[in-house]
């Protein structure tokens, strides 16, 4: 990672422009679940992760109360990180198919991790001024990634989250799943999907078929493997 990523990455994590998920992020590392109370909880903004060359930008909604905001890695630690990373395997764009530390010796390969709110919010559900303070962060972030082709947004905040960033208007685009976007203007391809998380799994409404479908069609894109 280069100097220019780290210096953003530190000035993301010391980020406290938003009281409440700040407060909520720090009271659930200080009372812990009790499957974890051997852990030193992360507590604090999490930083993105993954390749800074990537050519495929992967946008999620928000860090897991005890997943990533206990690890310190997006998408590590719970049932929604199990899924994805184990269809980023599969798909090339992972080496190993779990994520469960941040110590694990997982690397992402031509793909790069972000989120619509680097804090975990209380019931899962950013505030809209929360996630318009954080998005000066992903508008930022996208300056410092010249590579990507294709972005993969998980779940419609995220895809609204994304196109507001670009200063493009949410209504005239349809969140769907694997419903592909040409934004034209030499912008990545926006590809959408239903967010990895317990309740869509656990409903059917997303299955690992069709979350894979979404990853093969980003590297067939990219002529990724």
């Amino acid at each position: 990672m280069t100097d220019t990523f780290r210096l953003f990455q530190q000035r993301l994590v010391a980020c406290e422009l938003c009281p409440r998920l700040r407060k909520h992020c720090r009271e659930v590392a200080r009372v812990k679940r009790r499957a974890y109370l051997d852990w030193e909880y992360w507590g604090k903004p999490v930083p993105s992760f993954g390749d800074p060359l990537a050519q495929l930008l992967i946008v999620g909604l928000a860090p897991g109360a005890h997943g990533a905001n206990r690890t310190g890695r997006m998408f590590t630690g719970d049932s929604s990180g199990d899924l994805l990373y184990h269809v980023l395997h599969a798909t090339g764009f992972a080496n190993q198919p779990g994520s469960r530390s941040g110590d694990d010796g997982l690397v992402l390969k031509n793909a790069y991790i972000t989120a619509s709110a680097h804090c975990a919010p209380p019931d899962n559900k950013p505030l809209p001024d929360e996630l318009r303070t954080c998005r000066a962060w992903l508008v930022e972030e996208l300056m410092l990634l010249p590579q990507v082709k294709v972005v993969v947004a998980l779940g419609r905040i995220a895809m609204e989250s994304y196109l507001a960033a670009l200063g493009l208007r949410r209504s005239a685009f349809q969140f769907g799943h694997n419903v592909a976007h040409e934004l034209g203007q030499g912008l990545p391809l926006l590809i959408c999907s239903y967010h990895p998380s317990q309740q869509n799994t656990s409903t059917g409404r997303l299955t690992e078929p069709m979350l894979r479908a979404v990853f093969a069609e980003a590297a067939r894109r990219i002529h990724w493997k």
